[in-house]
Parts: C-alpha cells; structure tokens; sequence
C-alpha cells in the first residue's frame, strides 16, 4: 500500500487542474510522474500540447482472450483553498487520510490501479491470457475531449479492450439483509447547455425601458431554478431502492407521484441522501456559471450562462429542450440555447458476464461475500466513450466501513476531500484480486 500513497500524494501535488479551457489540466506532469513510477516511458498521447494520457499495455497470452483496461484520470477541478482545513494541493498524511483535491475524484483509483498495473508491467506476476491495459487519462473533468473521446475516436488500436474498470467506486450500504456494495454500471447522460441573452447597450444612469442582457438571464436563470424538474422512475433506480436500502421509503420512492414528498422526508436527517435521491429520479438543471456586463456604468448587452444538465435513462434530447421552453416561459424567446457538449444519453453495462463475476471474486476475497448490485450514478465518466465501442465498463473501489454515502458524495469537487489510509489498502487488494480472477475466468473460457 505503501506505494499507493506516495503516489496518491505525488499526484495530488501536481495540481493538473482543468478548470474546463484548453489551456488548463496540463497533465504532462502527471504522466510524468507516472513514467518515472512504473520506470517505463509507455505510449504518450496529445491532442493539445500537455493535455496528454499515458498508456500502457501488457501482452497476454491467448490472441483470442479478452482485454481488460485499468483507467484513471489524473485532471481534478479547481478548489478554493478558504473552504478548506489544509492547502487543497499539499496532500496531507493526517489522521489516517490523504487529503487533497482529487483524493476520491478520483487520483485514489488511479494511483492503487497503478501499483496494481505494475505487477504486471514488471514481470513480477505472469500475464493474464489476455491484454491488460493501464490508461492513465487527461480531460475527464472536461469533458472528455482531448483525453478519452480523443484516444477512442482516433487511437483504438491503442486503448482497446473489452473490458473497463474505472471511476465511480463506493462506499458499502447497508440493508436489512446485511451489506450489499455498489458497482457503478450506469451514469446520467450530460446535456449541457449554453444559455445567451442579448440587450441594448446604455448609460446605467438611465436604466428605464433598456433592453438589459442580464436582466433577462436572471429572469431566465430563476425561473428555471424555481421549475420542478421532470421525474422518471428508471429500472435502474428500482434496481437500487428494492436491495431494501431506504427500509419503509421503499413504496413512495418508486412512485412518480410521491418521490418527492419521500425526498423531503429523506432531508429532514440527511440532506445528503436527499440530494442524491433527488438526483437519481430526476433530469437535473444546475445554473453554475454565468458571465455578463462590461463595466459598472454600461448597461449589458449580452450575458451568457452555463447550465449543467443531466438526464436519466429513457430521458433524451426532445426532454431536455421541452423543460426549458416549459420553464423558461415567455422568457424563451429572448433567450437562445445553445448545446455545449455533444449530446449524451445516459449509458450503461449490464450486470452480468465476466468481469461481473470476477468483480463477485474480488468481493469474496477482501470482504468475505459477492452481495453487489449495480449502481447508477449522478455523474458522467470516461466510460460512455468506451461503451459506444462495446466494452463493458463498470465504475469499482472499496472505502471503510463506516463511511456513509452522503460523506462520500460531499466531496465530490467539495472542500476538504480525502481518502483513508485503509480505503487505500481495501481498494489495492480487491483490485488485485479482481484482475487475478478476471485471467483465471478468461482461461476457463
């Protein structure tokens, strides 16, 4: 684990902060750090000069077996020091956590992926019967764009696999039957969304009768926040409420009817749950950036905004753009709304079949049952780009006991993010021991 750690805190420290402009992320430091880890120059890729991934590649021995691939990102998000109990890029070693910007989002996978890799990479365990691949990412936090949609779209040969594992892994939940783990099979579709306003611009002395850009995107911006947002219960989301979890909640939860009383309920002890209730049952709309105006004595003529959209299964982009004109009202002509990532419908991998399986070994191994149930997620992964290819990919990691999942969602590009000491530990060992079976279930065919 040892190795893990310093890793983890290696990368931490690089601060690859992708603040979603091109210019940002500069991942090179980290793939660097990972040459000099693994001793071994790999394959570098760059569509943007520093934005690159690193990948790695160990033969197997069957032509015909299937390949499995070990991903992570190493970008993080920005984070604003003033929220936090220590410097967000220092990581910390106290009181048995590694704290720092990117500890769960997710450096934690890729650095114990890594130690995990290496015992391959360097001949120190023999090889599965088929390929096992080490991508080391840039650009999730952004998209995708230059990191992953790029490797997929132009660099196949190079990073493909029939099988992932990657972010998001979970703490454990407990039922009325015992535990049951979360694997991440499912994620919401992104639709993000530009919004433009456009005024006349004045004298702000004068503001009477003016067209005011800003004026109408917070008349735009309120009334999309003050809309309910549409409600869709999926299978997916029955899937997670009958392992019992939310005990007598369980009916109203899976009512389109009465969810959102149940959300209210949920909030009043753990708005956290609530919150992350609200985002699986729901097409979510968050407002998070917005820009206008050029001088304090000008009346604006333009102002745009950044609205952070998320659909659920059976939701696409006729939903999307339905809700806006619904909400936004008479107020949606003066707006114009504008896609600002390529339309993603949310995505999945069945539970079953091999890696599953193997999946239920590493359980059994390090936790000592395979009671696992596949999770969907509110957020968006590497992952959609692969499964549009056919590899089946599920999002793994295994953190202490007592950690609950509203903690675990808190800090999420929150402040004071950190991983344990032994989520390190258990995540390493499940890992090792799920890639070792995945090579025995390939040679049992």
């Amino acid at each position: 684990m040892a190795d893990s750690i310093d890793l983890l805190r290696a990368l931490i420290k690089n601060a690859c902060v992708n603040d979603g402009t091109i210019e940002s992320g500069f991942e090179a430091r980290s793939v660097q750090t990972l040459q000099d880890f693994f001793n071994d120059e790999g394959d570098v890729r760059e569509m943007v000069p520093g934005r690159s991934s690193l990948v790695y590649r160990v033969r197997g021995t069957d032509p015909k077996a299937p390949a499995l691939m070990l991903m992570g990102h190493t970008d993080v998000v920005p984070a604003n020091p003033d929220g936090w109990s220590v410097d967000p890029f220092a990581a910390e070693l106290r009181d048995g956590y590694v704290w720092g910007r990117g500890a769960v989002d997710m450096l934690n996978l890729t650095a114990t992926m890594a130690t995990v890799f290496s015992k391959y990479l360097d001949g120190s365990l023999p090889p599965l019967p088929g390929d096992l691949v080490y991508l080391a990412v840039a650009d999730e936090e952004g998209g995708g764009r230059y990191g992953a949609q790029y490797l997929v779209q132009d660099h196949w040969e190079l990073v493909a696999c029939d099988y992932l594992m990657t972010e998001i892994g979970q703490p454990r939940v407990m039922t009325p039957t015992g535990p049951y783990y979360p694997i991440s099979a499912t994620e919401k579709g992104p639709m993000w969304r530009k919004l433009y306003s456009r005024g006349v611009p004045g004298h702000g002395s004068q503001p009477y009768g003016r067209e005011n850009a800003v004026i109408d995107m917070a008349n735009a911006i309120a009334r999309l926040a003050g809309s309910p947002s549409p409600v869709l219960i999926s299978d997916e989301w029955r899937a997670i409420v009958e392992t019992g979890v939310f005990g007598e909640l369980s009916e109203m939860l899976m009512s389109e009817d009465r969810v959102d009383e149940a959300i209210e309920i949920l909030a009043a002890t753990d708005v956290g749950l609530a919150r992350w209730v609200h985002a699986l049952t729901h097409m979510t709309f968050s407002p998070n950036v917005v820009h206008g105006g050029v001088k304090s004595n000008v009346i604006p003529d333009a102002t745009v905004a950044d609205v952070d959209v998320r659909v659920l299964p059976g939701q696409d982009v006729s939903d999307v753009d339905d809700h806006f004109r619904k909400a936004l009202g008479d107020v949606y002509d003066r707006i114009d709304v504008v896609p600002a990532m390529d339309d993603h419908i949310a995505n999945s991998s069945r539970a079953e079949g091999l890696l599953w399986e193997a999946i239920g070994d590493g359980l059994q191994i390090v936790e000592g049952t395979r009671d696992r149930f596949p999770m969907m997620v509110t957020g968006t992964t590497d992952s959609r780009f692969f499964r549009e290819q056919g590899t089946v990919a599920y999002g793994v990691g295994l953190y202490e006991h007592s950690l609950k999942a509203s903690e675990f969602a808190a800090m999420f590009h929150g402040h004071d993010e950190r991983v344990s000491l032994e989520s390190l530990d258990r995540t390493e060992r499940f890992l090792l021991e799920t890639v070792a079976a995945f090579g025995r279930r390939s040679a049992n065919g």
